[in-house]
């Protein structure tokens, strides 16, 4: 975050902080996303950072714009059109065999050549592990500020990007302005901002950028890509059922009800931060702020609390289920439905129910 980011209360807005925005910043207009391009696939973060930056754009009066880069190739433009279905105005495509796979140099030399020509007001990239290489990267070359894991997006009545972050390990929640820089710049952690309704046949605009990039000026070479779907990593973020346990459980042997209930629903199992910090789960399967922020149509929570850390990465799911001893858990505030009870009881139950449940359809079909 540059030195002109200042925060302010995620509520209140700017008060006593708006003031004329400098002339020169009327060069800079539209909205632009990161198409994350890598192994032939388009990140999902993408396609719902379209539906948040399409908002924004309306807002602004601009245009909303893709920035695809990669080899050239049936890739490349399949996600042009794709990112016009979920609501680009036009795309600015750059291909180039160098861009075959990700690499920080000719990434970020080629995105701040088009930031420099083409000057958008706002930047929006996914807070992937790619993403925030890249973001990084790109803010610090342009001298510009960036926001980093943003949960919120809005603009003001000037059209300043208000971007909110969790802050002080999640106990508050910060508003983030780059006041005397653009472009403005924020990542965003996949599944916090909704996917937006695909909108068939929709068209725009094609910017075609050539690159000029030279292979032997590259220092880092890629040896070979190893795609997420082949790596033995959880896929929390998005997983349709999730069944989660924290320290409500009271020993690692109790977790095992969770994994039981998640391999009856075909579901990801993961755990609140606790539990990362005693080693009863890996650290690619905690929820929340510091882990996976996840949008399951069904998330069952067993001996959660619920503190702020955790909600930030929970609630976007279309049903939570919580399962606490505790009447007074934060978590039974944001839930749908609540179960005041001991979840090494329930969790078997359940577990036993929807065992029963899917072998009577089995018989029926």
């Amino acid at each position: 975050m540059s030195s002109d980011a200042k925060p302010a209360p995620a509520a209140g807005g700017r008060a006593g902080m708006k003031k004329e925005l400098p002339e020169h910043f009327k060069a800079y207009k539209h909205v632009w996303v990161f198409v994350e391009l890598e192994g032939n696939e388009v990140h999902p973060v993408s396609w719902e950072l379209l539906g948040a930056g399409r908002q924004l754009a309306d807002k602004l009066g601009v245009d909303l714009a893709a920035v695809v880069m990669a080899a050239p190739g049936i890739p490349a433009r399949r996600a042009v059109a794709e990112s016009f279905a979920y609501g680009a105005d036009l795309a600015y495509l750059v291909e180039d065999p160098v861009l075959q796979h990700y690499r920080n140099d000719p990434y970020t030399k080629v995105f701040t050549h088009l930031v420099n020509t083409y000057k958008p007001e706002i930047l929006l990239l996914g807070a992937t592990t790619l993403g925030r290489d890249l973001a990084g990267s790109v803010a610090t070359t342009l001298l510009t500020g960036l926001t980093a894991d943003s949960t919120e997006l809005a603009v003001d009545a000037d059209g300043s990007l208000a971007a909110t972050r969790p802050t002080f390990g999640g106990s508050l929640l910060c508003t983030i302005y780059t006041l005397n820089f653009r472009p403005q710049m924020a990542t965003v952690r996949p599944r916090v901002m909704p996917m937006p309704e695909r909108q068939e046949g929709r068209i725009g605009r094609v910017i075609e950028v050539k690159a000029d990039l030279v292979e032997e000026d590259i220092v880092t070479k890629v040896l070979s890509f190893i795609p997420d779907r082949n790596s033995k990593t959880a896929n929390l973020t998005y997983a349709d059922i999730v069944v989660a346990g924290g320290l409500g459980l009271q020993s690692a042997e109790n977790y095992q009800h969770v994994k039981n209930l998640a391999k009856v629903l075909c579901a990801e199992y993961g755990g609140s931060r606790p539990l990362v910090q005693k080693g009863w789960i890996e650290a690619d399967r905690q929820i929340g702020q510091t882990g996976k922020t996840i949008r399951p149509k069904l998330y069952i929570a067993a001996g959660i609390s619920g503190a702020i850390q955790h909600r930030v990465g929970v609630e976007g799911a279309d049903l939570i289920v919580a399962i606490n001893t505790d009447k007074n858990a934060q978590i039974f505030d944001f839930a749908h439905l609540g179960v005041v009870g001991d979840a090494t009881r329930i969790l078997p139950a359940l577990t036993d129910a929807f065992r029963a449940r899917f072998a009577v359809n089995r018989l029926a079909s």
